[in-house]
């Protein structure tokens, strides 16, 4: 559990233009905003059957909660809700049913490629297939990254 930090600007575009923004205290806009993302990480069939997820538009937080089957799958979760426009903090109020080692996590730079980030977190370019696979169904190809995305880097094996 803790609080992870996202780039506001960068992301999935869930939200109208300012509509995140201007959700501030507005119960009804905040609800909008935290069904919009539930929904996006359901059509990444990533969402367990008891996900709830709570967006607090005064300081651009989403509170995801409920039991993800595995570490993978609720760091994918995280990052799903993260990665939206308009969010700057995921608040990680999720367990996990079957426990495993934490993944490092890589805010994509300008200039990044998935090779580059292999080679810095691997020693080896070749093994950008890896960080690709793990980001999945997050990425639909490894050349569509962008600076300000978080990125799964998965231990070596």
């Amino acid at each position: 559990m803790g609080l992870f930090a996202f780039i506001k600007e960068a992301g999935e575009k869930l939200f109208g233009s300012g509509e995140a923004h201007a959700a501030g205290t507005d119960a009804a806009a905040n609800a909008k905003a935290g069904e919009a993302i539930k929904n996006y990480i359901v059509a990444l069939n990533l969402a367990p059957a008891d996900l709830a997820v709570a967006f607090d538009g005064t300081n651009s937080t989403v509170a995801v909660s409920g039991t993800a089957p595995d570490q993978a799958t609720k760091e994918k979760i995280l990052l799903a809700a993260g990665n939206v426009a308009g969010v700057s903090q995921v608040s990680d109020q999720m367990t996990v049913a079957a426990a495993a080692a934490e993944a490092r996590f890589h805010t994509v730079a300008r200039g990044d490629t998935l090779s580059a980030i292999a080679k810095q977190y691997y020693g080896n370019a070749n093994k950008y297939p890896v960080i690709f696979e793990a980001n999945k169904p997050m990425l639909s190809h490894p050349d569509k990254i962008y600076p300000g995305q978080v990125l799964r880097i998965p231990a070596e094996d």
